[in-house]
């Protein structure tokens, strides 16, 4: 992994959104979601609940899998961290959920998810709400597909369909509609 690490800073939010790593821009912005999936990820939430991406930063906790950019691949793209570099980030994101105790828990993309709920497919759990329990609280989880240029997910169908299901999901949740902090 490549330092530094990148947060989103402390957002006191009943909803915590869940990323793999920042990608290699983040660092220099100081930023997750800094670079253009960040772009993708905003619009979404602009047309599912009217938040620009400063309301967006300003209302939702963004932690990450792991903290820091894991490299890029010897054929081009970003590195999936591995088990080892996932373990050694866990206890960060296990605080989190037991300090913010959120309603609501967005991961975002393949990995992120798979830290919540099993993922055969991801037309399997998009579009989708689960309960889960971890670190001793109860909150519901609605997976997102990862924003990436790279992946051509979100952009075709069942893709476009079930991420307009998760995204309506995510607007009617009580933790979208609270202004709540603690």
């Amino acid at each position: 992994m490549i330092p530094p690490v990148v947060s989103g800073g402390a957002v006191v939010s009943r909803i915590l959104h869940v990323g793999q790593a920042p990608g290699d821009k983040e660092p220099k912005f100081g930023l997750p979601f800094a670079w253009t999936a960040g772009r993708t990820l905003f619009r979404w939430f602009q047309e599912a609940l009217g938040w620009s991406e400063a309301e967006y930063r300003s209302r939702i906790y963004m932690a990450a899998v792991c903290r820091c950019f894991p490299g890029k691949r010897a054929s081009g793209g970003d590195r999936v961290p591995d088990p080892e570099e996932i373990g050694n980030c866990a206890s960060w994101l296990q605080r989190e959920i037991e300090i913010l105790r959120p309603w609501l828990v967005v991961p975002i993309g393949k990995l992120a998810i798979a830290q919540f709920i099993e993922v055969p497919r991801l037309d399997v759990v998009i579009g989708r709400q689960f309960s889960v329990t971890q670190h001793g609280h109860r909150f519901d989880v609605i997976p997102l597909p990862h924003p990436s240029g790279a992946s051509p997910w979100h952009r075709m169908e069942p893709g476009v369909s079930l991420l307009r299901q998760a995204m309506t999901l995510v607007a009617a949740h009580r933790a979208a509609a609270s202004r709540r902090s603690r």
